[in-house]
């Protein structure tokens, strides 16, 4: 087996364990399976995240470590012929929905999310890219140059007929809404940075560069003017992220490649990647920090770029990446982020905070309790639940869409039902059309919360 994602970091796990029961075949890739001790510690119901499908099925082949139950005898010759094509570990896999609670989680931290990735992209050696997936992976690319999105979105989700030829086209679920996007983005409408810094720039103490991803340029552009709005305030001279003349592809807008990465386009999400990379590096160089608004498309590139093989650049724009809420947070215990935050009115019930699986698989969600405590008199709770379960366009897929349906009523939807007139803060795009879906009600980033505790 040829690997097709770099699986270099884990040469050396389980050397020198005789009771590592390292497969036979797949190299790296198959230490980096055999990292799971099968403690089962992921088949037991508990607080956190891990392992949202078996959560709601009950089922052990569906929890971390029965995939790796399944991929270990696919690696040693125990599946037949064509192992990775065996419909038990097809069924396994299609149902991870790559949180990354494992990552954290787990006691030897498996990383099951690109495993994943790994285990799609050598199905699509052997086998056509379902269409579907195509499209989800090309979103950028489709958003940018295909302008009736917003119209056909909207008439899609107005009437049922419509919603009915999605799924039976598309393999959209007709009883799930999709998300619109704006027709005018947060780049066609603000192109050039400068016109968001106030005049003065003398009254700036440092620069950082904000990443604006798919998801904030396209469904939710005022969460980056917020951020750009509380940046300034704080005296940071923030600098967009936007193609150069040397960039591949210039006229076309940024994106990290994560959409491809979590549909096993792996050379695609390459292609992405460099894209990226060479915007990012010369901010890195000159000591910048990036920050990202987006949990997904930040640790894409903070996490999942060092498994693209694109060597030093990737390493060292990962070490400069931090979410908003993390540089924020370490702005503050550095005393560098001098802003006054006034109290604001939440009504009777708490602010419900609900964090994104891949914010909890670094530990992101201790940073935003740091933030919101910076908010006089908040009374806050954060939510303790599993995925979302939008997890990209899992939650609206056909087949996919009762169970995501199922791991939002866990423990995220009813906390929200309970305090029904509480606001949400929820930093994951995902995750906001998960809970628009599932209670009507619309959930902010936490950088529109800061940025409104300012006026």
């Amino acid at each position: 087996m040829k690997t097709i994602l770099d699986w270099s970091i884990y040469r050396d796990a389980g050397m020198g364990d005789a009771y590592a029961d390292i497969p036979k075949t797949g190299g790296d890739f198959a230490r980096a399976v055999s990292v799971c001790i099968n403690s089962q510690q992921c088949e037991v119901t508990h607080k956190g995240v891990m392992c949202p499908s078996f959560r709601v099925t009950g089922y052990p082949a569906f929890s971390t470590g029965g995939r790796i139950r399944l991929l270990k005898a696919a690696l040693n010759g125990g599946l037949g012929e064509k192992p990775l094509e065996d419909e038990k570990l097809a069924t396994a896999m299609d149902l991870c929905v790559a949180c990354k609670g494992c990552k954290r989680e787990c006691e030897n931290e498996v990383d099951m999310a690109m495993i994943k990735v790994e285990y799609l992209a050598q199905q699509y050696q052997q086998q056509r890219v379902p269409w579907r997936n195509k499209f989800m992976a090309n979103l950028s690319y489709n958003l940018q140059y295909y302008s009736c999105f917003t119209k056909l979105a909207k008439l899609r989700n107005r009437f049922k007929f419509l919603s009915a030829l999605s799924e039976r086209l598309l393999g959209i679920s007709r009883n799930r809404k999709i998300p619109v996007p704006f027709k005018k983005t947060f780049t066609k409408k603000h192109r050039k940075a400068l016109s968001f810094l106030p005049n003065k720039l003398e009254q700036y103490h440092s620069e950082v560069v904000l990443l604006i991803d798919t998801f904030t340029d396209n469904f939710a552009p005022q969460h980056a003017r917020d951020a750009i709005s509380l940046l300034n305030q704080a005296g940071y001279k923030v600098i967009i992220t936007q193609p150069t003349l040397e960039t591949i592809e210039p006229l076309r807008p940024l994106c990290c490649g994560r959409t491809h990465i979590a549909n096993g386009l792996v050379n695609e999400a390459k292609y992405e990647a460099q894209r990226m990379l060479s915007v990012l590096h010369p901010h890195v160089q000159a000591g910048r920090t990036i920050i990202g608004l987006e949990p997904a498309c930040l640790l894409a590139i903070r996490d999942d770029y060092k498994f693209l093989g694109l060597g030093q650049m990737a390493e060292q724009v990962a070490n400069s990446a931090l979410l908003f809420e993390e540089f924020v947070a370490r702005e503050v215990t550095a005393k560098r982020f001098k802003v006054k935050f006034n109290a604001i009115n939440t009504g009777d019930k708490p602010l419900m905070v609900h964090g994104h699986c891949h914010q909890k698989a670094v530990g992101a969600m201790k940073s935003m309790r740091k933030l919101l405590k910076l908010i006089p008199d908040l009374d806050f709770k954060l939510i303790d639940s599993t995925c979302c379960g939008m997890a990209g366009s899992f939650g609206i897929e056909k087949e996919h869409a009762e169970l995501a349906m199922s791991m939002a009523e866990e423990s995220l939807l009813p906390a929200l039902r309970e305090n029904n007139e509480s606001r949400i803060v929820a930093n994951g795009f995902s995750c906001r059309h998960q809970i628009k879906e599932g209670v009507d009600r619309q959930a902010i980033h936490i950088a529109t919360l800061l940025r409104e505790a300012t006026a």
